[in-house]
């Protein structure tokens, strides 16, 4: 299905979510990244990032994003789907807080909450308890948002993908794989050997700066970038705004793991360049927050999903 190389990044100028404009940048980005005729039949999965419904106009994937990617896949004949595990609260509750929901229910694209899970064994040999819809589509289409990240530095698109773990195991995941000795960054990155063939959008019209993922400040970047190389994607966005892979737990976890597509080196661009589009007042954390869960934050961040996904709490 995939007709790029891992080393092609795809970078486009974008600098609102305007139509028709929107609608000619997807376009452009999706016809060079995949082979349309493939599609037919295929059934993709959309992982935005839904993270809660809290701030979430600018902590979500912009809905406009969300239903001009879900248009253009049905469009070329793909059937498709909304999915994700969101941090509090359910998938349908969040899209309907940032405003997609009206527009996917009318396209008739159903919303997947990451519930149902199937168990993975990693190649380090650890289990993750992965949401069955992530695993079962022909193609899971990453759709993250550019945000700087208090335990991360960054969230772009590996960071993303941490949400096909379904529900509780999130949480879990910070708690028994983080501190100091932990290595939470290197199984998110082997979650990467185990999903299905996949390509990302990033979303960095409007990203977040300052600190995030949840209550950062805008900032207006103007950029899509897509491939179907994740930490490729993440490379070039990285330089595009002056950061410092070193900088970022997950890239090196990357660079541990030998992936290609670490050095801004092997990477081509066939649309624009990281240069052409480059900021530098863009701001991240300078110190990192623990990865790891407190344990009453946990038991508190636990019971509220729970609340949340069975509509106790508002």
């Amino acid at each position: 299905m995939m007709q790029t190389p891992l080393a092609s990044v795809f970078l486009t100028a974008l600098p609102r979510y305007h139509q028709p404009q929107l609608e000619e940048a997807v376009d452009g980005l999706l016809n060079a990244m995949l082979e349309p005729r493939a599609l037919r039949t295929a059934k993709v999965v959309l992982k935005p990032n839904l993270i809660t419904a809290k701030n979430g106009q600018l902590a979500c994937t912009d809905s406009r994003m969300i239903v001009a990617v879900a248009q253009w896949f049905q469009a070329h004949g793909a059937q498709v789907a909304v999915g994700d595990s969101p941090s509090f609260g359910s998938a349908r509750a969040v899209l309907a807080a940032i405003g997609a929901l009206p527009a996917l229910q009318r396209l008739g694209v159903p919303v997947l909450e990451f519930r149902r899970r199937q168990e993975i064994t990693l190649a380090c040999g650890q289990k993750a308890a992965l949401a069955t819809a992530a695993l079962e589509c022909d193609l899971l289409f990453n759709l993250p948002k550019v945000k700087a990240h208090s335990q991360m530095r960054m969230t772009l698109a590996v960071k993303n993908l941490f949400g096909c773990l379904a529900g509780f195991h999130k949480p879990w995941w910070h708690m028994a794989h983080g501190g100091n000795n932990g290595r939470f960054a290197d199984l998110l990155v082997e979650l990467l050997a185990v999903l299905p063939a996949g390509c990302t959008v990033v979303d960095g019209v409007t990203a977040m700066h300052r600190t995030g993922p949840i209550h950062g400040d805008p900032y207006f970047l103007g950029v899509l970038a897509g491939g179907v190389n994740p930490v490729a994607v993440d490379t070039a966005l990285l330089a595009l705004l002056g950061i410092d892979p070193g900088d970022c737990p997950l890239w090196h976890a990357a660079r541990r793991a030998a992936l290609p597509g670490t050095t801004m080196e092997e990477l081509v661009f066939p649309l624009m360049h990281p240069a052409e589009l480059a900021v530098h007042d863009f701001v991240v954390p300078e110190i990192l927050a623990s990865i790891r869960f407190e344990i009453c934050r946990f038991v508190t961040s636990s019971i509220k999903r729970a609340l949340l996904r069975t509509g106790v709490a508002r």
